[in-house]
C-alpha cells in the first residue's frame, strides 16, 4: 500500500488511517492520496478483525481538499476537455462517498486542524467527527468558483440542516471547533494534544461491542437516511434474525443473566 495514506491497527481492533501527505496538507484531489484512501477503506471493509477506524491526517492540516496548484494549471481532476473532467470526478474523487456510503466498518474522523473543501467534505463521509481546538471546517468551493463536485452538497444538509449547509455553502466561510460543536457537525472539541486519545476512547466505546452487530447497526443508519419506514423495516428483520444466531449474542444474553463482563469474539 502506498504510503499516501497509512493503516494501522492495534489489538483492540481499532484502525487508525492517517493522511501522509502533511507537506502538500494531505489533498484528497491528488491522485496517490486518492488511491492510497480508496485502497485503505476497501482493506478495511475486509478486514474482519477491524471494528472501528480513526481518520486524520499528518501534520498541521486535516485535508486542504483540492490541490490549487495543479487545479491553477488546469491539471488534477479538471481538464481541458470538459467531458474528462466529468469522468475524472466520476471515476476519482467522487468514489470516495460510495466507498464511506457502503463501508461497514465505523469511522471516526479525528479533525487535527483545517478541513477545506473536500477536506470538509471527507469529515461528513465518516461517520463520527471529533475536533481539536485548532480545527476549522469550510465549504469553500464558491470562493475559487467551483461548486461540490463530491457529494458535499448530499452531505452537509443532512448533518448541520438546510439553513446551515446554505450559510456554509454558499458564502464559503470557515467555522472554526467551537462553531462547529454549536451546529452538530463535531460531537466533541478537545485539546489539541488530546485529540486521538479523545478519538481512541470513542473508538473503544463502540470496539467493545459485538462486531458483526456494529456493522449492521451503522448499515440501518446509512440506509435510514434515504429509505422509507417499511423497506427499513424489512431489512432490519432480515438482519436480526442473522444478530440473533451469532455467537456473540448469546454470550451477550448470559454475560447480563450471570451478572458478569461479556466476552465477545465476533462469532
Amino acid at each position: 500500500m502506498s504510503d499516501a495514506v497509512l493503516y494501522d491497527m492495534d489489538d483492540r481492533g481499532i484502525v487508525i488511517l492517517t493522511l501522509n501527505r502533511p507537506d502538500l496538507r494531505n489533498p484528497i484531489s491528488d491522485e496517490d492520496v486518492l488511491q492510497a484512501l480508496l485502497a485503505a477503506l476497501d482493506r478495511l471493509q475486509r478486514d474482519r478483525v477491524a471494528r472501528v477506524a480513526i481518520l486524520t491526517g499528518a501534520g498541521s492540516a486535516f485535508s486542504s481538499g483540492g490541490n490549487l496548484k495543479k487545479m491553477g494549471k488546469g491539471g488534477g481532476l479538471n481538464d481541458l476537455l470538459p467531458a474528462r473532467t466529468r469522468l475524472n470526478y466520476r471515476f476519482g474523487i467522487q468514489k470516495l462517498p460510495l466507498a464511506f456510503e457502503t463501508l461497514e466498518v465505523p469511522v471516526i474522523a479525528a479533525v487535527n486542524g483545517p478541513a477545506i473543501g473536500a477536506g470538509c467534505d471527507l469529515t461528513l463521509m465518516c461517520d463520527l467527527r471529533v475536533a481539536s481546538e485548532k480545527a476549522i471546517f469550510a465549504e469553500s468551493f464558491v470562493k475559487i468558483g467551483i461548486v461540490p463536485g463530491d457529494g458535499g452538497a448530499w452531505l452537509l444538509p443532512r448533518i448541520v440542516g438546510f439553513s446551515k449547509a446554505c450559510e456554509m455553502a454558499l458564502t464559503g466561510e470557515p467555522v472554526d471547533a467551537a462553531e462547529a460543536r454549536a451546529i452538530g457537525l463535531v460531537s466533541s472539541v478537545v485539546p489539541h494534544d488530546e485529540l486521538l486519545d479523545a478519538a481512541r476512547r470513542l473508538a473503544m466505546r463502540i470496539a467493545v461491542n459485538p462486531p458483526h452487530a456494529v456493522r449492521m447497526t451503522k448499515r440501518l443508519l446509512r440506509e435510514a437516511w434515504t429509505a422509507r419506514l417499511e423497506p427499513l423495516l424489512e431489512m432490519s428483520a432480515a438482519m436480526q434474525a442473522l444478530a440473533h444466531e451469532t455467537q456473540d449474542h448469546r454470550e451477550a444474553v448470559a454475560a447480563l443473566l450471570e451478572k458478569r463482563a461479556p466476552n465477545f469474539t465476533g462469532e
